[in-house]
Parts: structure tokens; C-alpha cells; sequence
């Protein structure tokens, strides 16, 4: 399902649209995909109780990737990260169609719990996202923000440390909403 966001750059994970061609072009003509491709499969041998394999894989997406995401988090399908270099992602629970630019960082402040993100939850380059907090459906996280805070669903959050332009509003009309 991560494949599918990148037939079209549209909020929708369509597997109808996806052919194993189509696939493979994919898989070829863009590194995120391929990121996405190699943690999945470290998640499922992670799951399958695999040793080693998993953290090897882990140490590859760091190494080539520069992204750090922990096999075995549960994950939803349709994760997009358009710039995996510099992101941190590890949370308790993740919902599908969540997309996330570059250089963000999900992760524990002190305790040993993580964020849990909701889905179509939108990211945007260089926000933290540190504690045990919740980040609500539809959810939109500014660039460079700092979230300390949950976020409530359908909510708008920026700034450092973060806080609530908007809520309750739909995805097509977070722009009007946050600009009065």
C-alpha cells in the first residue's frame, strides 16, 4: 500500500492502480519507495521472529536512507516520506496514509513511551514530535514545530513549542482555516 502514494501525489492509497510493472518502476526510479520496501520487510521478518535479519535491514535504511525507523512498530500502510535523510520515526502506533517531509523526528522526550499518530496525518519538514502524545486524525504538524502536546483531531499545529491555529477542518479547507 506505501506504493500506491506515489502513482499519484494525491491523499488516496488506490491499490487497483498498482501493477507489478509499475512496481518495479517505482521501486527504481525513487530511494524513499525503496526505504519503505526495505523496513517493511524488516518489520515482517521481525515479526516472524527472524534474528538478526532486522536489524541488519535497520542498520541499511540509516546507512543508505538515513532514516531510522524501528522493525516492528506498528505501522499503517500508505506511509510516504518524501525526504527520508534526517527523519526519526519511532512511535508507539502509526495510521495509514500519514506523509512526512524531510528531517523529522518522532521519538520519546524522557519517559520510555512513544508518540502515537493517528491517520492522514501530515508532517511537515524538520517538526519534533517528542513525548507519549497523541497526534489526532487529519492532523496537520507545521513545518519546524516542536510538539510537546497532544493534538487533537483535524487540528493545525506550528510553531515552537507548537501550538493550535485551527480544528475541524476537512482537509480541503485546512488552507482557508488557517489563514482566517
Amino acid at each position: 500500500m506505501d506504493a500506491c502514494r506515489w502513482i499519484r501525489p494525491e491523499d488516496v492509497a488506490n491499490r487497483s492502480e498498482l501493477t507489478p510493472l509499475l512496481l518495479l518502476k517505482l521501486l527504481f526510479r525513487h530511494p524513499p519507495l525503496r526505504a519503505m520496501a526495505w523496513f517493511r520487510l524488516a518489520t515482517l521478518m521481525h515479526r516472524r521472529k527472524v534474528k538478526l535479519l532486522p536489524g541488519i535491514l535497520k542498520r541499511r535504511l540509516l546507512r543508505l536512507y538515513g532514516l531510522e525507523l524501528v522493525p516492528g512498530a506498528r505501522i499503517g500502510g500508505g506511509l510516504y516520506i518524501a525526504h527520508p535523510v534526517g527523519c526519526v520515526i519511532v512511535v508507539e502506533s502509526m495510521g495509514t496514509n500519514v506523509s512526512i517531509m524531510g528531517s523529522v523526528t518522532l521519538g520519546r522526550l524522557k519517559p520510555l513511551r512513544w508518540p502515537t499518530v493517528g491517520d492522514n496525518v501530515f508532517f511537515g519538514a524538520g517538526c519534533r514530535v517528542l513525548g507519549p502524545i497523541e497526534i489526532g486524525s487529519s492532523a496537520t504538524v507545521g513545518a519546524n514545530a516542536v510538539v510537546l502536546t497532544d493534538i487533537p483531531s483535524g487540528a493545525i499545529a506550528v510553531g515552537v513549542p507548537a501550538r493550535i491555529l485551527t480544528q475541524d477542518c476537512d482537509a480541503a479547507d485546512k488552507y482557508r482555516c488557517s489563514h482566517g
